[in-house]
């Protein structure tokens, strides 16, 4: 018996499995929440196997990559990540547009917030820098995927030329660890209903109610870049229909990003999609790990409009250079978010300096953000870590498209999950 019900669970499609855990969830956790404590285990024990698996994963993965690579695949990463700082710098504009457009005030009446922010841009910078010479192990442990990639290209550069059967030991690791992560996304369904569970029983969405201007204008402006100026750059790029391709990378991996709410949690998954996308894995074993690094247009639209928030309660009148500039801020700040403890929104109070508005009071709307982070941060997340699937397969189609190869067919992944 309980063969059958595992070999029906393996043949079932990830993404049904899902959909009835998250049933599941939100069932437990209005009917039953005496259970969500319990439940909840099974979220936390999901999203830390992901965190735990895939700095290992980008590690041996990007090696490999550089190890085996062709001087194609150095090539080829430059179209990436040229989509990934336009798309991210494009949604700050589109964040700004908004702003400007439904102009929100917030109740800055917040307790002071007890972490430090950057103290200017130059300081985000200078954390990326050092991230990028951190001791290997210690970027292990602590997840530092710049100081990750750092390492792990300098050691498949240096692997380049070793013996063919040191090769393939090193490929035959990356296969067996990409084995063990299949095995623990296969988890999921499980995962994400602890995960909803927790959620909907600890906070639920009364929390909200206060800024459901916010919150809509954060909203709108996340699914405008997922839904019309994303699509539109991949037009631009492989002129055929997009929206297959928008919808699988936000089904697939925006999904799991939602409820995860971590891009690094979510690098495995993606790292599976662009394989049944039938993507070069020379290419996307790097610019996965890259873009949860710099392909940050959630963030910069987080940046932008609680920034521009702060500045309308405050009644700061902001001119077109001034926004502009802000657009550049955010979406350098974006690029950073993941080297700063706090992620997005302690890079707020760096784009409110440019604003002439204190510290202590940008720290009350980072305060906002956490309220509001139930919501926000996934949305934020899934929009940041679908992208990354989405672009790099446009610059792959692209190339397709340039030599008349590619086919409405290789827009839809392969396979059940």
């Amino acid at each position: 018996m309980f063969r059958a019900i595992g070999r029906k669970y393996q043949e079932t499609a990830l993404i049904k499995l899902i959909a009835v855990g998250l049933v599941i969830g939100i069932i437990l956790a209005i009917e039953a929440p005496e259970t969500v404590p319990a439940v909840s285990i099974l979220g936390d024990l999901f999203v830390r196997a992901l965190k735990g698996v895939a700095p290992i994963l980008v590690f041996v993965l990007v090696m490999n990559a550089m190890a085996q690579k062709n001087a194609d695949a150095s090539a080829s990463m430059k179209p990436i990540v040229k989509l990934y700082i336009i798309a991210t710098f494009l949604a700050s504009v589109i964040a700004v547009v908004y702003s400007f457009t439904f102009p929100t005030t917030l109740q800055l009446q917040l307790a002071d917030a007890k972490v430090a922010p950057p103290s200017g841009i130059l300081e985000v910078l200078h954390n990326l820098i050092l991230s990028v010479v951190d001791n290997p192990l210690h970027a292990l442990a602590s997840a530092n995927y710049i100081g990750i990639l750092a390492w792990s290209v300098l050691c498949g550069v240096a692997l380049h030329s070793a013996s063919d059967s040191t090769k393939k030991m090193i490929d035959d690791l990356a296969r067996a660890v990409t084995k063990i992560v299949q095995w623990v996304i296969r988890f999921a369904p499980f995962g994400i209903m602890g995960l909803v569970a927790n959620a909907i029983g600890t906070s639920g969405l009364g929390a909200l109610l206060g800024y459901v201007q916010l919150l809509g204008v954060l909203l709108g402006a996340f699914f405008s870049v997922a839904l019309i100026m994303n699509p539109l750059i991949v037009y631009l790029n492989i002129h055929r229909n997009p929206y297959p391709l928008v919808w699988a990378t936000l089904r697939e991996s925006g999904l799991y990003a939602f409820f995860t709410r971590s891009s690094a949690a979510n690098i495995p998954v993606n790292l599976s999609l662009c394989e049944r996308l039938g993507l070069n894995e020379d290419t996307y074993s790097i610019s996965i790990p890259l873009g949860a690094t710099v392909n940050m247009s959630g963030a910069a639209i987080t940046i932008a409009v609680l920034s521009l928030a702060c500045a309308h309660t405050m009644g700061i009148v902001v001119d077109l250079p001034t926004a502009l500039l802000l657009c550049v801020i955010a979406t350098v700040g974006a690029c950073g978010a993941s080297g700063v403890a706090g992620g997005s929104l302690l890079l707020i109070p760096v784009a409110c300096a440019s604003f002439g508005i204190s510290n202590d009071i940008a720290m009350q709307v980072v305060g906002v953000g956490f309220i509001i982070g139930v919501l926000q941060d996934s949305c934020e997340t899934a929009l940041n870590s679908s992208s990354d699937v989405l672009f790099t397969a446009t610059a792959e189609f692209a190339q397709r498209a340039k030599e008349g190869s590619l086919t409405a067919a290789d827009l839809v992944p392969s396979g059940k999950d």
